[in-house]
């Protein structure tokens, strides 16, 4: 009776094994995506950031990444949706979550010190990209941008 109890726990855990294996973290999520063909990949660095706040208020943002997979085969799209599906890190908490048809967008944040210090944006369907903006962004700075974009002004 102890070891059909043992084999059945030892069974468990190797069923559990591939579902821990096959979540992704926000990281590794962006390295492997960003080497798939068709991937178009922009990344804006933090000189560029500071030579644009002479010019207009870039609200504490020091660099932002994003993969595009307009050029993509769609078994790369349906490989991202996956991914992005059991995508887990403790580091960041859901800040949106939206699901409008097959297409779903998911924004995360990592706060540190009361500031976002990362702002992911995963959307899934037929356009998918993934975006990361970093910084140290103010909770205000984002309020302020949503309600000077509010069209109920």
């Amino acid at each position: 009776m102890k070891t059909k109890k043992i084999l059945f726990i030892l069974l468990a855990l190797f069923s559990i094994c591939p579902v821990i294996h096959s979540q992704k973290s926000v990281d590794q999520l962006f390295k492997d995506f960003s080497k798939e063909k068709g991937v178009e990949q922009v990344n804006i660095g933090n000189f560029t950031f500071k030579f644009a706040s002479l010019f207009t208020d870039v609200m504490g943002v020091n660099g932002v990444d994003v993969l595009s997979f307009d050029g993509c085969e769609k078994s790369i799209k349906e490989k991202l949706n996956q991914a992005i599906t059991s995508l887990k890190d403790v580091n960041y908490e859901t800040m949106v979550s939206v699901n409008e048809g097959s297409d779903r967008t998911k924004v995360l944040v990592r706060i540190k010190d009361e500031s976002i210090k990362e702002l992911i944006v995963l959307t899934t369907g037929d356009n998918p990209a993934l975006v990361r903006i970093r910084g140290n962004i103010k909770p205000s700075d984002i309020e302020k941008v949503i309600k000077d974009n509010n069209p109920n002004k």
